[in-house]
């Protein structure tokens, strides 16, 4: 059995009587520290430890293998971890594993998911959607990670061990999670996603700045916005207050107010952004313009087109949550903020498109330019993607776009756009707009609400027929059922949404839109021992349309219902149909 050391970092493996100790070093990106971590385990077997120069090591040693003297079939190794201390790791190992048999681990680890995966329980469908479902709602819960100790953990946001009645929980890739994966859990496990945002709350006490991709070492700079905002007023607005909300919006404001919105950078706000609070739009520059400022990251750019709407959304949901709070002049401020995606609306090519610092447009094509990615103007996609990134205030979208009648079109030449080059040329430079139905990127989180647009306009059967297709084309069970990153529960939580029949289409609001329910029949087990039940007659592949609906057993002429709905417990109700209802909701 090999030893070895994870990095460069300083490590070392020893042997204590029949014990072995080990530290490691997690890296962390430039800027913050590595964290410890410590290992305990025993075997076995007796073992002898030697050094990688063939030197029994009785001491430390950083490259180690061992030497087993026992006859066994096989050797078994338990270890524990921490990253408090040694001695804490040994203690997590006689707490976990000292006296139990693997066999008990493994059925109290079924157990333990089986809990969690009974909880919705669903009826009809075939065996591959039911596969698909529950594969889906089993990578729901790979984050975030409890990593408390004994009521104690390690806090890479101060470098401190702390003390804490609460679970302190690590690891969100937010720019991903907020759209489905935190309003599932709102729904699932309400309390542990009031923990997981104090732990939110925590690190922005420990460190000064609310966090945007809280990992193990600290803040990790990824992506842009702060979309840990919209999480919390989600799960504000859908009752969920066993959290420090005082503190919570007051790292909010800051992030708003003070903080650089520059895509993959942490600290305060530069001169950009500066410009962002005057002018209501972050500014671009001109193709093969050179970058002036040192502190915009060389491959990410400035994505200005992305950053000034996710912008507008971050501050919505901090304006919304002022407004609770009775805070007047942030709300004041806030909220006119929120309208600054109108500020890069193009009326005349009719998608946002980036302004330069003298407040000129810049003629780019929005499905092409920009560097890889699009990262110049937009982020991981074109134009086409982030015409739609107006989730807080949908009906103005509409509004800029014409009208219902408009919207719509506009979202049928979404689905049906030509690339404008061979596909492979495409995804050379957009390498994330993956699951592409024309120029619609079904493999990538900031597209997963645009089908559910359908239901504001006089056609939301496009929506139950659209669902329906990206359902069976790109999230089956096959080798081709995760079309993109999965990124941590972000896009399993479309397809567990989806497959029940709704969706959260604007985190921060507590309302639901419909879909399409592959399942007759669906039960919510719900925290407070209520359940929500989805039934859909006669749904099939071939029955996709929805022709009527009743919530609680009243008629239900809308694509639209309320969290309460769910929490209260209920029945939402439809009839299925092979052809479109089209007067349903009109």
């Amino acid at each position: 059995m090999l030893l070895n050391s994870f990095n460069n970092k300083p490590a070392y493996w020893k042997l204590n009587n029949d014990a072995l100790y080990g530290l490691q070093y997690f890296e962390a990106e430039d800027g913050l520290k590595p964290v410890a971590v410590y290992v305990y385990g025993k075997f076995n077997s007796q073992v002898k430890l030697y050094s990688s120069e063939n030197k029994q090591a009785d001491s430390t040693s950083s490259n180690a293998y061992c030497s087993f003297s026992s006859n066994n079939d096989t050797i078994e190794f338990r270890y524990a971890i921490s990253y408090i201390s040694p001695e804490q790791a040994r203690k997590n190992f006689e707490e976990e594993l000292k006296n139990i048999s693997l066999e008990k681990l493994a059925t109290q680890g079924k157990a333990a998911w089986a809990k969690v995966l009974d909880q919705i329980q669903v009826e009809g469908g075939s065996k591959e959607q039911k596969e698909s479902f529950y594969t889906a709602l089993y990578r729901c819960y790979e984050r975030m990670v409890n990593i408390t100790e004994d009521g104690k953990y390690y806090s890479g946001y101060d470098n401190k061990i702390h003390e804490d009645k609460r679970p302190f929980y690590v690891d969100d890739w937010v720019w991903d999670t907020h759209l489905a994966l935190h309003p599932l859990r709102t729904i699932l496990q309400p309390q542990i996603e009031e923990d997981m945002l104090q732990s939110y709350v925590r690190m922005y006490q420990q460190s000064g700045w609310m966090p945007t991709f809280p990992v193990l070492y600290g803040d990790h700079a990824c992506m842009n916005g702060f979309h840990s905002s919209i999480s919390i007023l989600d799960a504000w607005n859908k009752g969920l207050h066993n959290f420090d909300i005082q503190s919570a919006y007051e790292g909010m404001r800051k992030n708003s107010l003070s903080a650089t919105k520059l895509p993959w950078e942490n600290g305060p706000a530069t001169v950009l952004d500066s410009f962002y609070y005057r002018h209501g739009y972050f500014p671009a520059l001109h193709p093969g313009e050179r970058e002036p400022y040192n502190f915009v990251n060389s491959f990410e750019k400035r994505q200005a087109v992305a950053v000034t709407l996710g912008g507008s959304y971050d501050d919505w949901a901090t304006a919304q949550l002022a407004k609770e709070l009775n805070k007047t002049n942030d709300y004041d401020l806030l909220i006119k903020r929120s309208e600054n995606y109108k500020n890069l609306w193009n009326s005349d090519k009719k998608f946002f498109m980036p302004k330069d610092s003298a407040g000129n447009w810049i003629d780019i094509d929005p499905a092409w330019d920009g560097s890889e990615g699009g990262r110049d103007y937009y982020d991981e996609n074109n134009g086409w993607t982030y015409m739609w990134q107006v989730q807080h205030n949908i009906p103005s979208l509409v509004n800029l776009m014409g009208g219902k009648s408009s919207f719509e079109k506009r979202l049928d030449e979404l689905f049906r756009a030509d690339l404008g080059r061979e596909k492979k040329l495409f995804w050379v430079k957009f390498t994330d707009a993956t699951g592409l139905i024309g120029q619609y990127s079904a493999g990538n989180e900031p597209s997963f609400f645009i089908p559910y647009l359908y239901n504001y306009t006089d056609a939301p059967w496009k929506t139950q027929e659209c669902i329906r297709v990206l359902l069976h084309t790109y999230f089956s069970n096959n080798i081709f059922g995760i079309p993109g990153d999965e990124d941590g529960g972000g896009m399993s939580a479309f397809i567990v949404f989806s497959s029940l029949g709704f969706y959260p289409v604007t985190p921060g609001k507590p309302i639901y839109t419909i879909g399409s329910p592959l399942f007759t029949k669906a039960k919510i087990h719900l925290y407070n021992g209520k359940t929500f039940t989805i039934i859909a007659n006669h749904s099939s592949e071939k029955n996709k349309y929805i022709q009527s609906a009743k919530l609680n057993g009243k008629l239900l002429n809308s694509p639209f219902f309320d969290h309460k709905d769910i929490v209260s417990g209920g029945t939402l109700e439809f009839e299925m149909g092979d052809k479109p209802n089209k007067n349903w909701s009109n």
